[in-house]
């Protein structure tokens, strides 16, 4: 079994939601953990709350992912494990898709998430780390409303493939996680988090799916995982 305890954690987006639950999860067994979001003030009180360390930064602005990158190496002493959860979605019909959307939301859930990844590449590869890439069902079944954020995570799960393929001859495994719905505060305009329903996923299970992930002895790794409620 892989040891947690020590590990230099990144997870982006970790002020709410999936990324709350999985530092929760990883501080339970001893991992040191920085979260990352938007709203310095909400990461300030989470990490308060899960006795963690925090950085306040935007996936979308890819010009400033470098000097984050290189922020958050500083201030964990390096990076054994990143958690690539921050994410966005737009949901239009096709006929009322406007360019800008698909521009928005890919700069956050593919374009930052590559670039902050490949900036953090060196000290992965220097501790043989882990990278785990949070899609959704999305990336493996299109739907309604769906062409914007499908398109995103259909091509997060590709590109997952291939540093897959790149980075297994340097002993760095790359996870894909395909959650169903999960009520957070994704999507929602105020950032309050949803209530949880008994027939969806809650935040806990997909914690408790990637931490049984990171904790598989080195010698193997999980290449993709859907998680599904049962019955919704």
């Amino acid at each position: 079994m892989n040891d947690l305890r020590g590990k230099k954690v990144l997870i982006t987006g970790g002020s709410s939601g999936l990324g709350k639950a999985s530092a929760k999860s990883l501080i339970e067994n001893g991992a040191n953990v920085l979260i990352t979001g938007r709203n310095e003030a909400k990461l300030k009180r989470v990490a308060d709350e899960l006795n963690c360390q925090y950085l306040a930064f935007d996936m979308a602005d890819v010009n400033t992912l470098e000097e984050k990158a290189m922020k958050a190496v500083d201030i964990l002493g390096g990076m054994d494990v990143l958690i690539n959860n921050a994410g966005i979605g737009e949901f239009a019909l096709l006929g009322e898709i406007e360019l800008e959307s698909f521009q928005r939301v890919f700069q956050t859930n593919v374009f930052g998430l590559s670039m902050l990844t490949q900036f953090l590449l060196p000290e992965l590869k220097n501790s043989k780390g882990d990278i785990v890439n949070i899609a959704s069902t999305a990336a493996v079944k299109g739907f309604a409303h769906g062409s914007v954020y499908a398109g995103s995570k259909f091509a997060l799960r590709g590109i997952t493939q291939c540093w897959q393929a790149e980075l297994r001859p340097h002993d760095i495994r790359v996870f894909l996680v395909n959650p169903s719905e999960v009520p957070t505060a994704f999507n929602v305009p105020d950032r309050q988090e949803r209530e949880l329903v008994d027939s969806k996923l809650s935040p806990d299970e997909i914690a408790h799916s990637i931490l049984s992930m990171l904790k598989m002895h080195h010698r193997g790794f999980i290449p993709e995982l859907t998680v599904w409620a049962t019955n919704p």
